[in-house]
């Protein structure tokens, strides 16, 4: 009985909030080492190669059972379009934090299960019922989560606590301008799961996807970056802050992406995504303690916002699951037509991570 309690319950939990917090002390050891003179650049195109280096050995594992035999044309141009996605959303994504702040990043990651509903509906690989009140509570969380990452980007408010040193001499200009490159690289990581539920679908393995995923990312961030970044200095790297930065997001990615993928299968997506709000107070804290970052009001408000469309973004998925399986047991006993056993989009969203 404790033994099942300690797997099902407290194991679940201590490895989401786990995950939670590797993401964000990524962020952090991203920012501070811009402050050192890290190039976005650089950091980007290192990380994808250490993510494909440590997924490496796992390919033999898991290449027997899935065979790679199947990875036929059309498999692997969705997975190289993966890659120009996630390249581009990761280029963005670095410099809106460096920018602005992790806090900010947290907070407008909530905004992903939005956009992903929106270009659900587009593709209509999402049902938009008006009449059902899980979808206008998907609706009306998307449009509050959109009203809370304007407000936490363009309204900084009063300084709830002051900073201790400004990072980057940063602006409100450049405060928005990070803001809206963060906004950018959440509406690409939307698209990224379109794309990902069709591979998926086709070759259902995620180790084997993740890993070509990432070797297509390098093979495309290197030249672009090494144009961006013609410094030959800015590539040496050396034992200080930047050379951790980097090794740790080659071993943190790969570690978020198994722990959402076994809490996926273990507690199923509404678990998972639950705890994605976490992360906006982990980077508030550890952003004011060690980064010296100021917390404005605005930022509070606006989190708080996001936050609270991100849970009706989440429940109307839930209510909507719950009609989905009610349905499925009319059905059995001959009272309604078959359900069409399509999967949704948003039962994808932390399958994998980027």
């Amino acid at each position: 009985m404790a033994q099942s309690y300690f797997y099902k319950d407290v194991l679940p939990f201590s490895a989401m909030v786990a995950a939670e917090g590797t993401n964000v002390v990524l962020n952090i050891l991203f920012k501070a080492a811009t402050l050192k003179g890290l190039s976005n650049y650089v950091f980007n195109a290192y990380n994808f190669a250490a993510s494909t280096l440590v997924l490496l050995p796992a390919v033999f594992i898991f290449s027997r059972r899935t065979g790679l035999s199947r990875l036929k044309f059309p498999l692997l141009y969705r997975i190289f379009l993966l890659g120009v996605i996630g390249v581009v959303a990761r280029i963005c994504g670095y410099k809106g934090i460096e920018y602005s702040s992790p806090t900010l990043a947290s907070a407008i990651g909530n905004l992903t299960p939005a956009f992903t509903f929106i270009f659900a509906v587009i593709f209509r690989m999402e049902k938009l019922a008006l009449r059902s009140s899980s979808t206008r509570t998907k609706i009306m969380g998307t449009i509050v989560s959109i009203s809370g990452a304007l407000l936490v980007v363009l309204y900084e408010g009063p300084t709830i606590i002051p900073a201790s040193s400004r990072p980057l001499g940063s602006s409100q200009t450049n405060w928005v301008l990070g803001g809206l490159l963060l906004v950018v690289e959440y509406l690409l990581f939307s698209i990224w799961f379109i794309v990902q539920t069709q591979v998926m679908r086709i070759y259902p393995s995620e180790t084997i996807v993740v890993f070509l995923y990432n070797l297509c990312a390098t093979i495309i961030c290197a030249p672009v970056c090494l144009m961006a970044e013609t410094s030959s200095s800015a590539w040496s790297l050396k034992p200080d802050i930047s050379l951790v930065a980097i090794l740790y997001s080659g071993v943190a990615s790969c570690f978020m992406q198994v722990v959402h993928t076994w809490g996926l299968h273990l507690k199923g997506p509404v678990y998972i995504s639950i705890f994605k709000p976490l992360s906006i107070g982990i980077a508030a804290a550890m952003g004011v303690i060690f980064l010296g970052d100021a917390l404005y009001l605005g930022s509070v408000i606006g989190a708080i916002l996001i936050s609270i469309g991100f849970y009706g973004v989440m429940w109307g998925k839930a209510k909507e699951e719950e009609e989905e399986e009610e349905m499925i047991e009319d059905y059995r006993f001959g009272s309604l037509a078959p359900s069409s056993g399509k999967t949704p989009l948003l039962e994808r969203y932390h399958a994998e991570g980027i």
